[in-house]
């Protein structure tokens, strides 16, 4: 199903058992979605603040979600101390 599609579904609140799997549907999305920008943002030299200052976490909390996650072939960028 097309994302737009599922988005309209996830605001219909005629049918809450519907419109609770669009919502489900569209967190496993953004969640993918997510990841994948992580590791771009890696790969172009980000840092885990930079990754958690534009997604509006901690960096603890990006860090513990993603790093054992990401490919390990990707450099990543320290902090400046």
């Amino acid at each position: 199903m097309e994302s737009l599609a599922i988005a309209s579904k996830a605001a219909d609140t005629s049918d809450p058992r519907t419109g609770l799997r669009a919502v489900a549907s569209l967190r496993t999305l953004t969640e993918a979605l997510e990841f994948k920008q992580v590791e771009a943002a890696l790969r172009s030299g980000m840092n885990w603040q930079g990754i958690a200052d534009a997604l509006g976490v901690s960096r603890q909390a990006v860090h513990k979600k993603y790093a054992k996650r990401v490919d390990p072939t990707i450099p990543i960028p320290r902090r400046k101390t």
